[in-house]
């Protein structure tokens, strides 16, 4: 007799699992020194103004890498060799940076890491993007994001406790945060990737636009030839990305106030667990509610954040902003890609990915270098207020996005 039942398909698969498990171990690197860079570059000599300027360049490598490997990875119909290079370039930048204190060297070491992260995120995210139907999407990604969040929890705890009991020492925990970069190497040879080939297109598309060799430029192949929708959409996206610097000028921010290092990191863990707990149920939410409702909330939370920056000088408030600052990325960072990932064809899922996020990290170069200038002229008031006042405008622009154009 036919079971009235049938078992509904598990939304978290394997390889959804193994990825986030490889994303969970590269931010618990690469967070165990994030919340301290901006002392260490400040300790061996960089200015506020150098340090903007470092962070905006290594984005920008990782902007012109994401479109360029997406584009192979979507030409190829291969994922998993991109996952895997890409992880190995940024477990082994964090030792580099050890190394010397050569402001070249630094920006080399800094600029591998985000170049492996441009290797691997189009191909990356088109994986994640498989394994999910479109009702889905937001919950996949969510997940995603929960698992690599956790690593940003777990990494800057171990270096709280590490300066704890040897202050300033920076060197030996760009050494001990290749440990988990290792592991994340070790767990990407564990995916198994799929053998259906991704395109089995005839030769006559082949030879069309989706087929053309990958260039440095593919970004702008790609988005001459998008849908509408498409540009539409990331075009509000990047004018918030325009202005959305970096978090180490936040973490700055907190330092100036008067704080210790151990109480910056301790916000920044803290913001971190929010946005863990908050991205999974988010995502379910999302996929439930729709993803440009949960993201228009995101991004007006945010204005709330950068605003409250602007005049507060107190720990309690800072921890309550970086709480808020945490449902703010809960509520964007995957549902950003979910939402595109289903207004393009399947076959470009990662050149579509990765030209959005190349255009973002492009738009960090300027963002992040803009926000240098302006708090070392004008301060943080200013800085921050200005953001917060182009995020209400996107949110205007993206309100007007008609129904039938977006989720």
């Amino acid at each position: 007799m036919q079971s009235l039942t049938t078992t509904p398909k598990r939304i978290i698969t394997k390889t959804i699992w193994m990825l986030s498990l490889v994303s969970l171990f590269t931010d618990m690197a690469s967070e165990m020194l994030y919340p301290i860079m901006p002392m260490f570059l400040k300790h061996i000599g960089f200015t506020v103004i150098f340090i903007g300027i470092l962070e905006g360049i290594a984005e920008a490598v990782a902007g012109l890498s994401k479109p360029y490997f997406g584009k192979l990875s979507d030409n190829s119909g291969k994922r998993l060799p991109f996952v895997q290079l890409g992880y190995s370039l940024s477990a082994i930048s964090k030792p580099m940076m050890a190394l010397f204190i050569f402001p070249l060297w630094i920006f080399v070491a800094r600029t591998l890491d985000r170049l492996g992260k441009g290797i691997r995120t189009g191909a990356r995210d088109a994986l994640l993007s498989d394994e999910a139907t479109k009702e889905t999407k937001a919950t996949v990604f969510g997940f995603h994001r929960s698992m690599d969040t956790l690593g940003a929890v777990f990494g800057p705890a171990i270096a709280l406790v590490y300066l704890y009991f040897y202050p300033d020492n920076y060197k030996t925990l760009f050494l001990i945060a290749f440990a988990p970069g290792l592991l994340a190497i070790i767990a990407t040879l564990l995916i198994k990737e799929k053998t259906k080939p991704l395109n089995p297109t005839p030769l006559r598309r082949m030879l069309s636009i989706n087929a053309k060799p990958a260039s440095i430029f593919s970004f702008v192949t790609y988005w001459k030839n998008s849908p509408p929708q498409y540009k539409k959409l990331v075009t509000g996206l990047l004018l918030f990305a325009l202005f959305n610097s970096s978090d180490v000028f936040l973490l700055l921010k907190m330092k100036e106030s008067g704080l210790s290092d151990t109480a910056v990191i301790g916000v920044y863990i803290f913001y971190n667990l929010i946005y863990a707990l908050l991205a999974y149920p988010i995502g379910i939410l999302a996929d439930k509610l729709g993803l440009k409702k949960i993201f228009l909330l995101g991004l007006f939370i945010f204005a709330v954040v950068y605003t409250g920056f602007a005049f507060n000088n107190n720990l309690v408030i800072f921890f309550l902003l970086f709480a808020l600052y945490g449902l703010y990325a809960a509520a964007t960072e995957g549902i950003s890609k979910a939402w595109i990932s289903n207004i393009v064809d399947k076959s470009e899922t990662a050149t579509a990915i990765g030209t959005y996020t190349g255009f973002q990290s492009i738009a960090a170069l300027f963002a992040s270098s803009i926000c240098g200038l302006l708090l070392y002229n004008f301060g943080a008031m200013a800085t921050f207020l200005i953001t917060a006042g182009i995020t209400i405008l996107v949110i205007i622009y993206l309100s007007a996005y008609k129904k039938n154009e977006a989720l």
